[in-house]
């Protein structure tokens, strides 16, 4: 719900500004939290956390594209967004190894570790990218903006809302919320399945070195292939991926896991691209706060459903049976396919 508001805040006083305001709140949340000992306060302060995490995202990926229309240098947006999350990505992977030794120390050590390393983005941040607000980047569009100055987001998102775009979004979403209940309980299924904790561990953690490797393939895959093939490639992929762990054979469960679990990391850095190209400069913020919402809504709702599957089914059969989302995706990209 915090993604509406922040979305258009990062509009009005800039993208920058949203980044570390978001960045400076979940590290104060961090610090509450930790020096806190009453169940109250910390999920009041997980909740500011959430709503930092929300005045994060959509500014950063505005401010990285504003920064390269103002270059003049949004063909190599692609390419330049995969290597961000590839570094993003591996990052966290030596950050959840990092913390599991710290943490052998003190929770504390962990917690204001994770602080330091936010305030200290905070500093670069500042002393190194310039502020781009929605205003700054109407000048640095062409012509096409200034032909319609929607006065707000809200109008802008009706104009840009095409069927094929809102078709996009919904299927975008559709396979996060595929990709992200399944990388989280492919533990509890290996576990279910006879692997041990440290081989669950250690699965789990390759799968989050091929995540951040693999997007560095989407500048190829977009120049050659096309978010319209890739998407519905994507989703098949995921349920290839869902039907193979619901055999019940653990190292099928892990060579799928490990193969597949890359591609769709792929589809959302060409995906995001594409979003960004959609909306307009002066609102970018705030409709990809919109569209991250939706997104936020459907993996929520995957978890749950997920869970609900698990639990009724084992985790096996939940796991099969949840491959109906991404066919569902695929057959509404379908229309937009063959358009």
């Amino acid at each position: 719900l915090a993604e509406f508001p922040t979305g258009i805040i990062a509009d009005r006083i800039g993208r920058r500004a949203s980044i570390v305001i978001g960045q400076v709140l979940i590290a104060g949340c961090l610090l509450g939290q930790v020096t806190s000992s009453n169940y109250w306060v910390f999920l009041t302060l997980f909740m500011g956390q959430g709503v930092g995490m929300a005045c994060v995202s959509g500014s950063d990926t505005a401010l990285l594209y504003d920064l390269l229309v103002r270059r003049g240098a949004t063909a190599g947006y692609v390419k330049i967004k995969s290597r961000f999350t590839m570094l993003g990505t591996v990052t966290s992977g030596v950050a959840i190894v990092l913390g599991g030794q710290l943490q052998q120390l003190s929770w504390g050590v962990v917690y204001v570790g994770s602080a330091s390393c936010l305030v200290m983005a905070v500093v670069v941040l500042t002393s190194r990218v310039p502020e781009i607000r929605g205003a700054d980047a109407v000048d640095e569009q062409d012509g096409a903006e200034k032909e319609h100055g929607d006065a707000t987001a809200w109008r802008a998102m009706l104009r840009v809302a095409t069927p094929a775009l809102v078709t996009l979004v919904v299927v975008s979403g559709l396979m996060h919320a595929t990709l992200t209940p399944y990388i989280i309980f492919t533990q509890k299924t290996l576990s279910d399945q006879g692997a041990g904790t440290a081989l669950v561990s250690v699965v789990i953690s390759a799968g989050f070195f091929v995540g951040g490797l693999t997007p560095l393939l989407s500048d190829r895959a977009n120049r050659r292939i096309g978010y319209r093939i890739v998407i519905p490639v994507s989703l098949v992929t995921l349920a290839v991926a869902l039907g193979l762990s619901g055999l019940g054979l653990v190292w099928v469960t892990i060579a799928a896991f490990l193969v597949l679990v890359g591609i769709p990391e792929i589809t959302a850095v060409i995906v995001d691209n594409v979003f960004n190209e959609a909306v307009p400069s002066r609102h970018r913020a705030s409709l990809l706060s919109m569209i991250a919402f939706v997104e936020s809504a459907l993996i929520g709702t995957g978890y749950l459903v997920l869970g609900v599957l698990m639990d009724g089914l084992g985790s096996s059969a939940g796991m099969a049976t949840y491959a109906a989302v991404p066919l569902l995706a695929c057959l509404l990209w379908l229309p937009v396919l063959f358009r």
